[in-house]
């Protein structure tokens, strides 16, 4: 038993259920309580040590996937098997629902405050407010049709990056225990360029999990369909991104690769046994 496909799927769900209860829980310190008096970079660190941490807590495991995107392009290019994604996925939105119920039930008083002071609820107008501390959305001037390009273009600067951490063929990228270090200063990176834009998602599960608590907890619309619709961008937006990043690495820069036997063709797809991160 313990050596079945299960331990994997309940390892991801912990793990991301740990990384989106740090990660929800800084939004809520920065949103409720100004914690961070505007260190915006403060909170990209902090949501990296919380992918740090997960992924040491998991990663000997299940490889510590934490994100839809990530196990997908695993699949399609790094020999993951394919059978296990639909478990990985499930795994990954119920850790993300959880984690998001963990936030809640740290600062559920704290939101109630905050809604009382500005006049507001969960499901009104002013509701995106607290709605930021569980799931994302475009920030002022960002519409939908653009955010959806950003997520892509984030999104494949983090895969594109975890790819290389994990290719036996990357002579740079042979990290071993120092690699969830270096995937959660990534992570804090793609935050610091790009995530004011919509909050830099990156991630189905960090997104559609926590969302989907938040609409049960009374954000409604807020969170289904969202403003202008947007629930669905930070899903299949950050897949395609992986996808894309997946046939950069492996078709036009792995070939060149200094570790690879063959630098001069291309060769099949990263490692099997690769492990992802993030």
């Amino acid at each position: 038993m313990r050596n079945s496909v299960w331990g994997e799927y309940l390892a991801e769900i912990i793990g991301t259920m740990f990384l989106l209860m740090v990660g929800d829980s800084v939004a809520a310190m920065a949103i409720l309580y100004n914690a961070f008096s505007g260190d915006y970079w403060g909170i990209c660190i902090l949501w990296g040590l919380g992918v740090t941490m997960a992924c040491y807590l998991v990663g000997s495991i299940s490889g510590a996937h934490l994100n839809p995107a990530v196990t997908i392009a695993f699949a399609t290019y790094g020999g993951f098997p394919w059978r296990k994604v639909p478990g990985f996925i499930i795994s990954q939105v119920i850790g993300g629902f959880l984690g998001a119920a963990l936030t809640y039930t740290l600062f559920s008083p704290a939101i109630n405050a905050f809604n009382i002071a500005h006049n507001t609820t969960r499901s009104g107008p002013g509701g995106l407010a607290t709605s930021g501390i569980f799931f994302t959305h475009p920030n002022v001037g960002i519409s939908t049709g653009h955010a959806f390009v950003d997520e892509i273009i984030l999104t494949g600067a983090l895969v594109l990056l975890i790819l290389a951490f994990s290719d036996n063929y990357n002579t740079n990228g042979q990290l071993g225990n120092f690699t969830p270090l270096m995937v959660g200063l990534l992570v804090a990176m793609v935050g610091g360029f790009g995530g004011e834009l919509e909050a830099w998602a990156l991630n189905p599960a960090r997104d559609f999990g926590p969302r989907l608590f938040g609409w049960l907890a009374g954000w409604g619309h807020n969170a289904f369909p969202g403003p202008n619709g947007y629930w669905w961008v930070p899903i299949v937006a950050p897949i395609v991104g992986g996808l894309v990043a997946g046939a950069l690495y492996n078709y036009v820069l792995r070939p060149f690769m200094p570790g690879n036997p063959n630098r001069a063709k291309a060769e099949g797809p990263v490692a099997a046994t690769a492990k992802a991160h993030v």
